[in-house]
């Protein structure tokens, strides 16, 4: 059996141009979290009650959650934060659903330019908020910090960053689907040599066994890496738009 590391094309047009699951994934989340948004905030009361508790309780955590990790004055990034956060952990869960052929489905952030487009996304968030708190002199001169000479390792450093961030999501959960698609390459293997042996074609163990590490790579996984890639965005816009005497201290 062979196995795809790449995406699958879904639409291919006749000038070369084409759309691969990532996007039709990527689509269906970002509508599903916009539907539900919109949904379950259309009757908002004061004394909150059913789903409203639940989104409450979302947005409190963010909320705190942000508060602690980059300061007050940071409480303003806590959406695009939780947000993120949601997005890239249903995103990287996508393989507990069902796909082609009975194979379970190709997490959208296992595609290099899914999470490229998302480090670099964060990168302008971080160049842009830094202007705004700096100021575009008080944004040159923090290169020059502490030393003139340090210049080109900060320069270095900023533009590194969203490679790092978006070879590191990509490059675990890719690997947690190469792994999952050995192990039911093994298990199809199993059941059909040991229980073919006694002319049973039961597919048993690539229904059973491989719950065990799917409970591993398709929820912890996803959560942690989520998790990863947040606490990261976070550190560097905390940063880049730390006061002056944060810096200094």
């Amino acid at each position: 059996m062979e196995m795809n590391l790449g995406p699958r094309v879904i639409i291919m047009f006749p000038n070369g141009f084409y759309i691969t699951e990532t996007v039709v994934w990527a689509v269906i989340v970002a509508v599903g979290m916009i539907l539900y948004a919109v949904l379950s905030t259309r009757r908002m009361e004061k004394v909150p009650r059913g789903i409203q508790v639940v989104n409450e309780m979302i947005v409190e955590t963010v909320y705190n959650f942000v508060k602690n990790t980059m300061g007050p004055h940071c409480k303003a990034f806590a959406p695009y934060i939780g947000t993120l956060f949601l997005f890239l952990i249903i995103n990287n869960a996508l393989g507990m659903l069902p796909g082609a052929n009975g194979a379970p489905s190709r997490a959208a952030t296992a595609d290099m330019n899914f999470t490229f487009a998302m480090g670099v996304l964060v990168f302008f968030l971080i160049q842009i908020n830094s202007i705004r708190s700096k100021g575009g002199l008080g944004y040159i001169k923090h290169f020059a910090e502490p030393l003139p000479f340090m210049v080109p390792l900060k320069i270095l450093e900023e533009v590194t960053f969203p490679i790092s961030l978006s070879f590191r999501i990509f490059g675990n959960i890719l690997a947690g689907v190469i792994i999952m698609d050995l192990f039911f390459h093994l298990m199809h293997f199993l059941s059909e040599k040991v229980l073919g042996a006694f002319g049973e074609q039961v597919p048993v163990f690539q229904a059973v066994i491989p719950l065990f590490p799917n409970a591993f790579f398709d929820m912890f996984e996803p959560f942690l890496q989520a998790f990863v890639f947040c606490m990261l965005t976070m550190s560097f816009i905390g940063r880049a738009v730390a006061p002056h005497e944060e810096h200094a201290a």
